[in-house]
């Protein structure tokens, strides 16, 4: 059988994807090209407004909110490269007196982009775990470092949402430090604060002992890509999508394998493997578990959130997310 040529549009991990990048490992029937593409923003613009690759990384809210809109040139597969805790990624200005969540409302925040799937879980935890709505702060978006600043797809919010564009020639770091804003919401640190400015500090100082904590009490680590195929490669070989769980599945397996061996570390961290004991423990030996059976409860808790924040006209179910096929037992995960 002739293998389907694939262009992958995504980026470049040194554990979950390599071995699919390198061409370790490669979907069964398929000739995969995968292309990292520098700066993650930049990728999901591409996918959202062009279906430049025939499957891609995405971020998952852009594609709830495709999603509920009706635009269905994607189907999703349940494979998740991307999870981060993002307490530590709430910045405030040293002079607004703000020593705790609450100490936001009625405040001016920043924010890259406020559909990006980052801002989806700071709004989900400051609400739920702190009463701070989004209708009660002022929201501001525009360039991090630098004034440019392209919207990755045009958004409808409700009324009660306050999101207005930062001046020009402005930039959020630049704002947040001279205390025209209070805070930054952002996944990159403002270089203010990486210089030990007493300027810009972390609204959540311990964040490593607060993200555990919520992990303990929530059990989610937060889920913020997953990878979608174009719905007419799909629909010309549907068992493309299993093909690529498949293949994502077992290149995390080599790349955990490498991460676990102690012959010589995969990555320059010196107490990698007491991390990994950790990671072990913490997480039942995998920290990135494809699949939806495994995933239900926090995509579940996902739709709600996205619905209950503006970003989905509707409450999308979980079981209209993925390609049908990625569902049967006969799936990893």
């Amino acid at each position: 059988m002739t293998s389907v040529p694939i262009s992958y549009g995504g980026v470049e991990y040194l554990d979950r994807t390599l071995a699919l990048q390198t061409g370790a490992v490669t979907p069964a029937g398929v000739d995969l090209n995968y292309v990292v593409v520098p700066g993650i923003g930049d990728l999901f613009r591409r996918v959202a407004q062009f279906a430049e690759f025939d499957a891609a990384e995405m971020s998952v809210s852009s594609y709830f909110i495709m999603l509920a809109r009706g635009d269905r040139r994607f189907v999703a597969i349940p494979v998740f490269p991307s999870r981060s805790f993002r307490h530590s990624q709430v910045y405030v200005n040293g002079k607004a007196r703000i020593r705790k969540p609450e100490d936001l409302v009625d405040r001016d925040i920043g924010i890259l982009d406020y559909q990006m799937t980052a801002a989806l879980w700071i709004r989900a935890f400051l609400q739920h775990d702190h009463g701070v709505l989004p209708s009660k702060v002022r929201w501001w978006t525009g360039g991090l470092y630098t004034p440019e600043f392209a919207e990755r797809m045009p958004m409808t919010l409700p009324p009660d949402i306050h999101l207005k564009r930062i001046p020009q020639h402005e930039t959020l770091e630049g704002m947040l430090s001279s205390g025209k804003l209070d805070a930054l919401v952002t996944v990159e640190p403002p270089r203010a604060f990486l210089a030990g400015s007493p300027e810009v500090a972390r609204l959540f100082p311990n964040y490593r002992e607060v993200e555990l904590e919520y992990f303990g009490r929530t059990g989610f680590f937060p889920i913020m890509h997953l990878v979608v195929i174009r719905r007419d490669v799909y629909e010309k070989n549907r068992w493309i999508a299993v093909s690529m769980v498949e293949a994502f599945e077992r290149a995390k397996n080599v790349g955990h394998a490498r991460m676990h061996y102690q012959g010589a570390y995969a990555v320059g961290l010196p107490w990698l493997n007491a991390e990994m004991e950790v990671v072990d423990r913490l997480f039942g030996g995998d920290a990135f578990p494809y699949g939806v059976a495994k995933n239900r409860p926090i995509l579940e808790q996902m739709v709600a959130y996205a619905h209950e924040q503006g970003l989905t006209e509707r409450r999308l179910d979980v079981d209209e997310l993925f390609a049908p096929e990625t569902y049967q037992d006969s799936v990893p995960g």
